[in-house]
């Protein structure tokens, strides 16, 4: 593999797309060493294949607020790679949205859902539309306009979405009722309904649960646990919430909430009722998390800067890409953090994951480390193919068992010589290999 050569090429075809182009060198830089020992893949071209999606779909979502104004928005689907499994992947609604971030979200997807051992292929879709501020009945024509695109390009065994920022169990809702509506069928098209209509209970707390027990296994190769350990979370979404419930379950403390306009420090811990409360901040659709000093006197808001200059023994940034810097990781480093596990996509810069590297802080990546809420959305898909619907505690110990057996996986491909778990790496070989030999099995298509 000649990485810098494809990279180049990439950079004249896809200019600008940094965030896409970040994500395929830090795999390619990975595998280099398995690939080049495996001269099959370079004969039938896996390399230039797997980091060109299968295609790129965009259209034009035009619909008309509570005023009678009509919008217009794009929308996407990036199907990137079918071969182990139908495209899955969520939809994300935020002004931010553009093909860059979509493809770099779907490039990841397809390592994550080949680390779950799950029939899944990789992609991921949404708009540039903005759910802050909308009235429910906007969000419905929205959601009913996007989907009257959409279900032309999806369907259970073909393409099943779900949801991811912005969107949630109400928008899901709205986008099911327009896709069965068209498709005069019921079929679990789509994860994270509803649970009273073939939705899997702890979806929405699924990929903050699966990256704590994937934390716990980490911890746990040093003869550690959670018990009695201080931890520093970003963000104040679903991922935040179910990470602060099962850390607290676990033993530990979590110190530390995020938003946009800065971090809020708790030193008593944020559980129970704090949780709770901080689910109502974000259903307001307040996108700040200072009131939460207002309600609970002993903690305090820092305006404008992030959570990991706090002393932490296990960080999770559970927010956003590139929210982690070279600054952010020396801090943790220099306070002592023993474990950075990645709640979110790909929220650590490369620097700063060299830093982490080269210090052997343990350091799991977004692809393993947050694929519980893919690996639960699988579960979903199963069970509305069965059409049957398991308990919480048979969800949770399902996911539980997909968590750990990702993490080995990750030590099996990642471990080195002097005992340190390149879990980056480990991460990259084992979803890359999966889906590489399989591409291999089907020929060139």
């Amino acid at each position: 593999m000649n990485l810098e050569k494809i990279m180049t090429d990439l950079e004249k075809k896809h200019p600008g797309e940094v965030e896409y182009l970040q994500a395929v060198r830090e795999v390619l830089e990975s595998i280099e060493d398995i690939y080049n020992e495996n001269p099959q893949f370079e004969s039938a071209g896996i390399v230039e294949r797997i980091v060109e999606p299968d295609r790129v779909l965009t259209f034009k979502v035009s619909w008309v607020d509570d005023n009678g104004k009509v919008h217009v928005n794009l929308g996407y689907r990036v199907q990137f790679n079918g071969a182990i499994g139908p495209y899955k992947g969520g939809l994300r609604f935020h002004p931010s949205v553009n093909l860059s971030i979509l493809k770099f979200l779907g490039f990841e997807q397809i390592f994550k859902n080949s680390l779950t051992t799950l029939p899944m292929g990789g992609g991921k879709g949404g708009s540039d539309f903005d759910p802050k501020g909308k009235s429910n009945a906007e969000i419905m024509r929205f959601c009913q306009a996007f989907m009257l695109e959409l279900w032309k390009m999806i369907g259970p065994e073909t393409d099943v979405p779900a949801g991811d920022i912005g969107v949630g169990g109400r928008e899901i809702g709205f986008m099911y009722g327009m896709y069965k509506k068209l498709a005069s069928e019921h079929t679990g098209v789509l994860t994270g309904k509803g649970r009273n209509w073939g939705g899997s209970i702890l979806r929405p707390e699924a990929t903050g649960f699966g990256a704590v027990y994937f934390a716990h296994e980490m911890l746990k190769t040093k003869g550690l646990d959670f018990t009695g350990k201080t931890v520093a979370i970003s963000g104040f979404g679903n991922v935040a919430w179910g990470a602060a419930s099962k850390v607290t379950e676990l033993g530990g403390k979590v110190v530390t909430i995020s938003g946009p306009d800065g971090y809020i420090y708790d030193p008593d811990g944020i559980s129970g009722a704090k949780i709770d409360y901080m689910l109502e901040l974000r259903a307001s659709n307040q996108d700040i998390v200072k009131p939460y000093s207002y309600e609970f006197p002993n903690a305090q808001f820092h305006q404008g800067k992030r959570p990991w200059e706090v002393k932490c023994d296990v960080a999770l940034p559970c927010a956003t890409q590139n929210e982690l810097g070279l600054e952010d990781a020396k801090a943790l480093i220099a306070n002592g953090a023993i474990c950075v596990a990645e709640g979110a996509n790909m929220p650590t810069t490369p620097d700063a994951v060299n830093a982490f590297l080269e210090h052997k802080v343990m350091f799991g990546p977004g692809k393993a480390v947050n694929a519980g809420g893919v690996s639960t959305s699988g579960l979903e898909m199963t069970q509305n193919s069965m059409k049957i619907s398991w308990t919480a505690d048979e969800v949770d110990a399902k996911l539980h068992q997909i968590m750990t057996e990702i993490h080995s996986q990750c030590v099996k491909y990642g471990k080195q010589e002097d005992g340190y778990v390149n879990y980056v790496k480990g991460a990259n070989i084992a979803g890359f290999l999966k889906v590489a030999n399989a591409m291999l099995d089907q020929g060139v298509i």
